[in-house]
């Protein structure tokens, strides 16, 4: 941009800003509320214009409690009756993992958030809310939407053009609810299998992640954001999350300055050049500093070395992990260069601390209108100041056949073949398969953390078909009698064995040894004295420690979380479709591996056969 357009822009944006503060100034500042008489005051410029000049213009025009506002993210159950939204003037709202409306529906989530709208358009400014969730592998708190493999299975199917069309789909059956804003993608590079994040991460390997974090990205947001079926994507966290000593969530990443950047930082320069709209700050430290008092690490790192031009987003009241009191806190993360805060509870305090630290001199003017300037922005750049309200057109595609198809295609190639002593595929020499262990027919267990609920939970929580069902389905049409529970007959051909992880999410997934618990190791007790080959198929968020009980097996494959459509495992299982999937994290013998054990390698990175 030459000196004389800048000149131009500027002339522009200061002209339009001074009409609209005259046209305020004669109306006595106060917009009128939709429906009421008397002329209408339109508080910001015209379409056209683009969303820097609309920017600029609208900010220059807001009181400091209007920006304060804008700077605060609050979750929806905090928000009673909904009129704090249009009281403190609020930014954005969401859902956190499990918090949805009742009912749990296409309609019930756009009626609510259309009712918190209308809020945020009573106010003086109509400026509207951003809505946003965890739609990490689909929009995952919506009963009866298309779940997909967790981000490890997708890790494994090295596909960046699948990845990209499953947020695709997932921005579609979310904007459809009325979403505008997913955190996600993960593009965490986790280093220890402890974590009970790991299965957030594509890979241990910065490079694959980069190349799958940024096809989500393109998914999620689209050429155009303002379409009406795109997403918001949040890459996240910021920095080294995947990297703290012993895989301890929220811990320190005691690593190098070199290594957190060649490491850790390395995809967000992919995701960034593929216009990544926002990036949440992590909870973890660096070498002992929190990062979201980090100024060196998001001002200095991702502002100015890596380019970013985006919305910087605090992650679950992780500023309150700040030293000292609540005032203390708010400064150093604002100063830091968070731009918005996910308070998430009490918006009462944080929008006082930070009104009076501005007054005090403690957080310049400038600071608070920088970070204003990318909320208001992006919500120009959205287009939601035109279409404030939720677009339901799509609504009948959610969990549909089509939608549900992709995720199937991502199962089948997510899942990696790791043992055959010529058990697999399921052959025309087998009669009779029985199926021993309960997570072959649970929902909820194949779906993991992050679904429904914040940790997941046993069950049928929502629909989809389980890897029993897909079983039985196969079976049928190949003549093959099926049977499951705890007595295998005797004319069994092929005991085929589930076993795995319960679902969890952050932290309460971390654990010191991941290994099979005390159901699952009577289960394979069980099937290993029957002398009868064994097939074994894991569901877990992680590789597991197997060592011992892998000698047993003829047969093994990594499943990972496949999420709603177990019938993909199945077709992998019968032969339907080639296995084309590639560990894309290391399964350790032992947890000595972390220890830089080489020789403790089981499967190296890459293995599938």
């Amino acid at each position: 941009m030459t000196n004389l357009t800048r000149s131009l822009l500027l002339i522009r944006t200061l002209f339009l800003t001074l009409v609209l503060t005259l046209t305020l100034g004669c109306q006595g500042g106060i917009q009128n509320s939709p429906g009421t008489s008397g002329p209408e005051i339109i508080p910001y410029p015209d379409p056209s214009l683009s969303p820097t000049e609309r920017a600029r213009a609208l900010l220059s025009i807001m009181t400091l409690e209007e920006k304060i506002g804008q700077m605060t993210q609050i979750e929806r159950v905090y928000l009673q009756d909904g009129s704090p939204i249009a009281q403190f003037h609020l930014g954005s709202v969401l859902s956190g993992g499990g918090s949805t409306p009742n009912p749990n529906t296409p309609a019930g989530w756009a009626d609510m958030i259309d009712e918190y709208q209308d809020q945020a358009l009573s106010t003086r400014l109509r400026i509207p809310l951003l809505y946003g969730t965890d739609a990490v592998h689909g929009h995952n708190n919506l009963m009866g939407a298309t779940i997909f493999p967790h981000n490890i299975g997708l890790g494994a199917t090295g596909n960046p053009q699948l990845v990209e069309e499953i947020a695709r789909i997932t921005a579609i059956e979310a904007t459809a609810t009325g979403i505008h804003w997913t955190f996600a993608p993960s593009i965490s590079v986790p280093q220890n299998i402890r974590w009970g994040r790991t299965y957030e991460g594509y890979s241990e390997d910065p490079e694959l992640t980069a190349l799958l974090g940024a096809a989500a990205v393109r998914g999620y947001q689209g050429q155009d954001i303002s379409a009406p079926d795109r997403l918001i994507a949040t890459a996240k966290h910021f920095l080294g999350d995947g990297g703290t000593t012993e895989g301890i969530d929220q811990g320190d990443t005691q690593v190098s300055f070199e290594t957190l950047r060649t490491l850790h930082a390395r995809p967000y320069i992919d995701a960034i050049e593929a216009g990544v709209k926002t990036i949440m700050v992590s909870f973890n430290s660096w070498n002992g500093i929190k990062l979201h008092g980090s100024r060196e690490l998001i001002t200095d790192l991702l502002r100015g070395e890596l380019g970013f031009d985006g919305l910087i987003l605090s992650d679950w009241g992780a500023v309150k992990q700040l030293p000292g009191n609540e005032k203390d806190q708010i400064e150093k993360a604002i100063l830091a260069g968070i731009d918005m805060v996910m308070v998430p509870d009490d918006f009462r305090g944080f929008t006082r601390s930070l009104i009076d630290l501005v007054n005090q001199g403690r957080v310049p003017m400038e600071r608070i209108d920088d970070a204003v300037f990318w909320i208001l922005r992006l919500k120009f750049a959205l287009g939601l100041f035109e279409s404030p309200m939720v677009d339901r057109s799509q609504a009948e595609t959610i969990g549909s056949p089509d939608h549900r198809a992709v995720a199937r295609q991502a199962v089948r190639e997510s899942l990696v073949v790791l043992k055959n002593n010529g058990v697999l595929p399921i052959g025309d020499s087998v009669q009779h398969i029985h199926v021993i262990g309960t997570k072959a027919n649970d929902i909820g267990v194949q779906s993991g953390g992050w679904t429904i609920t914040w940790q997941g939970r046993r069950g049928t929580i929502t629909a989809g078909t389980t890897i029993l069902e897909g079983m039985q389905s196969l079976a049928t049409d190949r003549g093959i009698t099926l049977s499951s529970g705890r007595t295998i007959p005797e004319n069994t051909d092929l005991v085929l064995l589930v076993v795995g992880e319960l679902p969890y999410a952050e932290f309460e997934g971390d654990t010191d040894e991941p290994r099979l618990k005390t159901d699952d190791v009577e289960f394979h007790r069980i099937a290993r004295e029957s002398n009868k080959p064994i097939a074994t198929v894991i569901i877990s968020g992680r590789p597991l420690i197997i060592t011992e009980e892998i000698e047993h097996w003829d047969g093994l494959v990594a499943a990972w979380l496949p999420g709603t459509e177990g019938d993909g495992v199945a077709e992998i299982l019968f032969g339907v479709y080639e296995p084309t999937g590639r560990l894309s994290f290391t399964w350790p013998r032992s947890m000595k591996f972390y220890e830089l054990d080489e020789a403790e390698i089981l499967f190296p990175l890459g293995f599938g056969l």
